[in-house]
């Protein structure tokens, strides 16, 4: 529950700051009397997508912690904890970024790595990948979320997301309006834009959201292969990678929150390939052997 309730407030928060700002700056003003004003719709789905996409970004640490109920660690407690940081501190020293956030939270086998930016991140393993895999197979998963800090995935992926919703943004209203004109094309008293226009704004919207996915799904794919190698070179060797994978491929991969999906070690199988955040670990364990 309190999961749905921070999705929808974050959601609310974010539209309500955006459209504040959109209306600040002027750039919701795209529908004038002479028409869509194209390079002022461009700027107001521009601040829509990318400004959605780095509020997600700053605000995905504090999310990820409390939708997950992940504890940081601040002072090892026991010696499994103690080893979590030492090896990331290890790890992270080797990749060349700072020392990330370590947390560790109840839940079935997953990891994910999150943060702003390289240094400023956080590491959170589950009690059920701790208990069901071994230490080598552990010290795998982690140099593989390291590796995504390293290589700023969070920050790719953020720009990636801006720019497939400010298209999307862009040409619902584009579409949106071209309908309106041709649903009223004999309305010589219209002021502005119809019921025509709102509905099929809000269809695009989703339609084309939808298939935008799949291009966001597509990159994140590729970023997994290249934290796979980025763990096996931060091991010096493939082989624990691989057996955490196939150890991964044996167990129930626990869920995580719709927004953290992409950032975990083991993603959840989608309906279609096309929409899946990962590759199929038999795929991952043979691009490791061929790498």
């Amino acid at each position: 529950m309190k999961r749905v309730i921070l999705f929808i407030g974050t959601n609310l928060a974010i539209m309500l700051v955006l459209g504040i700002s959109a209306s600040l700056l002027g750039v919701n003003r795209y529908l004038t009397a002479n028409g869509l004003n194209l390079g002022t719709l461009l700027m107001f789905s521009g601040l829509m997508g990318f400004g959605g996409a780095f509020i997600s970004l700053f605000l995905s640490k504090p999310i990820a912690k409390w939708s997950t109920g992940a504890r940081v660690i601040e002072q090892p407690s026991n010696s499994t904890e103690l080893w979590l940081v030492n090896t990331i501190s290890s790890q992270a020293q080797r990749a060349g970024i700072a020392m990330p956030e370590v947390a560790v939270y109840e839940g079935e086998p997953n990891a994910f790595a999150t943060g702003a930016t390289k240094n400023s991140s956080l590491v959170a393993v589950s009690t059920g990948l701790l208990e069901s895999m071994k230490k080598e197979e552990v010290e795998a998963v982690l140099a593989h979320e390291v590796a995504h800090i390293a290589n700023g995935d969070m920050v790719t992926l953020t720009l990636i997301q801006g720019v497939v919703n400010t298209f999307v943004t862009f040409l619902a209203r584009v579409v949106g309006y071209a309908v309106d004109q041709v649903l009223r094309r004999n309305d010589e008293q219209s002021n502005g834009p119809g019921i025509g226009y709102t509905v099929t704004v809000i269809i695009c919207d989703i339609v084309f959201g939808i298939l935008a996915s799949i291009i966001v799904m597509y990159f994140s794919r590729q970023r997994e292969f290249r934290a796979d190698r980025g763990a096996a070179q931060l091991l010096g060797t493939p082989r624990p990678m691989i057996a955490a994978l196939q150890r991964l491929g044996g167990l129930s991969a626990g869920d995580l929150p719709k927004n953290m999906a992409a950032s975990g070690i083991a993603g959840g199988a989608g309906l279609m390939a096309l929409f899946s955040s990962h590759p199929p670990i038999e795929d991952r364990i043979a691009a490791l052997h061929s790498a």
